[in-house]
């Protein structure tokens, strides 16, 4: 390559912008789809898979907090303020711990809504401007998500552990 020539760009690389407007698309549709996709007949009262997934004991809560996941990792990825990041792993983990709760835990789902909340906050600091993620931003995200699989896994054990003392004393 002379001087002066530019490097010639990955045919699979794309451009920020682009990128930064994929991850806004699928954050909207995946918070959507688990929290407002369908309507309940006779009502105009929206709900999404999340609370529906939720009703499978033990799994399901796990399952709809993994996928709601997926925002707070596309607002890494775009470089979001750690303070937003902490904000959004904290709407996960409110859902993840009243969400186990059984049937109360559903309805809080449908009441909260975090994966809209945490769109809503994607979309409204993704406007601002975008900002490269240093690697303490990823971390923080790596340890609220951590933490939210980790209170998730301490309510299924809780969970089983209760279910054989109830089990035990018929």
């Amino acid at each position: 390559m002379m001087a002066g020539e530019a490097k010639p760009r990955a045919i699979s690389a794309k451009p920020k912008s682009q990128r930064s407007s994929e991850g806004l698309f699928f954050a909207r549709f995946l918070a959507d789809l688990l929290d407002q996709r369908f309507t309940i007949p006779g009502t105009s009262i929206r709900i999404g898979l999340d609370p529906i997934i939720g009703l499978i004991p033990g799994i399901g809560d796990v399952i709809s907090n993994l996928a709601g996941s997926a925002i707070l990792l596309v607002a890494a990825r775009l470089g979001l303020p750690k303070v937003v990041l902490v904000r959004m792993g904290l709407n996960i983990a409110a859902n993840a711990a009243i969400g186990s709760i059984p049937f109360l835990g559903d309805v809080f789902s449908i009441w909260f809504r975090s994966n809209a909340k945490n769109a809503q906050l994607l979309e409204r600091y993704a406007a601002a401007g975008e900002q490269a993620s240093t690697l303490k931003e990823w971390a923080l995200v790596g340890v609220v998500v951590l933490g939210a699989l980790l209170l998730m896994i301490g309510i299924l054990i809780a969970s089983v552990y209760l279910a054989r003392q109830l089990w035990d004393m018929l």
